[in-house]
């Protein structure tokens, strides 16, 4: 007999097994005109439909090639959870995605999300999708649609998992696959804004179980909880206007610089005959990387293979193309520096590395 006095089950509906149909509805009306502020030419649809559009037709591609890379935030999302602070780590997200079209020489074109938490908060919700946006506009695309998904029981409460995916698109002519990369090229590399998304797992273990600090401990005049939160810098717009101005063609190759460091990524861009030789002591190491190498006593070639150590995205340019790639990311609030060059390579490391700085 059912609690009404009635034989049978007790009637159920979906809000008692923990999914709030209305709260899901909210979220949805929260987050639209969020999502539509990102919007621009191409888009060929609203929010609320079961499949985004997009028109290549609108931006004036001859022979398009689809560029796409999928990521997520890791466990970065550790420190939103534990600072309160969610309007971040959407940053984040469009971050690794775009940045990793754009090294194939492709303009970002949009962005899909996919939200899953234990319960639907709408608050919350906008404020992460309003995160995402943000990345959005700085990379210049559109964030044409995403997902959101209440799974009581899967997700401890008050968590949840990112995960997103962008779409951009390069004429087939100038996708750039390293192929052209080749000797006495030249390599410009741009600063990070720290950790970005990689390593968090080393970083969280340092600060939080062996040294026991909380998220709101000072550290170079902030907390060390924000400056774990720096959201991944977006290379985008300086980097196709690069390619885009005078010298373009010059630009061989890109790389964003994720886990594995620079060691693990610049082979990505180089033809198995040229090998890489940067110089660290060329770009100043940020802070956070010294603690985290002196408190951890990680030595310091784990650090350069585990932590971008400043340098989050570097681009392989032809050498008169050098002065104006670093002008450019500079005019964009973004510092960068000839860091090294490109070599032949007879039988040595892909990559080598001088003047690497311990703790």
């Amino acid at each position: 007999m059912g609690a009404d006095g009635k034989l049978g089950p007790e009637r159920l509906t979906y809000r008692d097994a923990g999914v709030d149909i209305e709260a899901g509805e909210k979220a949805v009306d929260l987050i639209r005109p969020i999502a539509e502020s990102t919007f621009g030419p191409g888009v060929l649809s609203g929010i609320g439909g079961f499949a985004g559009l997009f028109g290549l037709k609108e931006l004036g591609y001859r022979d398009p090639v689809l560029v796409s890379s999928t990521d997520g935030v890791g466990t970065k999302l550790r420190l939103a959870f534990l600072t309160g602070r969610h309007d971040t780590v959407g940053i984040d997200l469009v971050a690794m995605s775009v940045n990793d079209v754009l090294v194939q020489g492709a303009r970002p074109l949009f962005f899909l999300d996919y939200l899953a938490t234990s319960r639907l908060e709408p608050g919350r919700v906008r404020e992460i999708v309003s995160g995402i946006a943000e990345g959005c506009r700085r990379a210049g695309c559109a964030l044409l649609g995403g997902e959101t998904a209440e799974m009581p029981g899967f997700y401890a409460e008050g968590e949840y998992d990112l995960a997103g995916f962008a779409v951009g698109a390069a004429e087939r002519s100038r996708v750039l696959d390293g192929a052209r990369t080749a000797p006495g090229d030249v390599l410009v590399g741009c600063a990070s804004t720290g950790l970005h998304s990689n390593g968090y797992s080393l970083a969280r273990k340092i600060v939080f179980e062996r040294l026991g600090l909380s998220a709101d401990s000072p550290f170079l005049g902030s907390t060390i909880g924000e400056i774990l939160l720096e959201p991944t810098r977006i290379y985008v717009k300086p980097a196709l206007e690069i390619l885009a101005g005078e010298g373009g063609e010059g630009v061989r190759g890109m790389v964003h610089v994720t886990g594995g460091g620079i060691p693990g990524n610049l082979p990505r861009a180089l033809p198995a005959g040229c090998r890489a030789v940067v110089d660290a002591g060329v770009f100043p190491l940020p802070g956070i990387f010294s603690f985290l190498a002196a408190e951890g006593g990680v030595p310091a070639p784990e650090m350069y293979r585990t932590f971008n150590m400043g340098l989050g995205f570097i681009m392989i340019v032809a050498p008169e193309l050098a002065d104006r790639a670093v002008r450019v990311f500079a005019e964009h609030g973004i510092d960068a520096w000839s860091v090294g060059r490109v070599e032949a390579r007879e039988g040595t490391p892909q990559v080598s590395i001088w003047g690497i700085r311990s703790a």
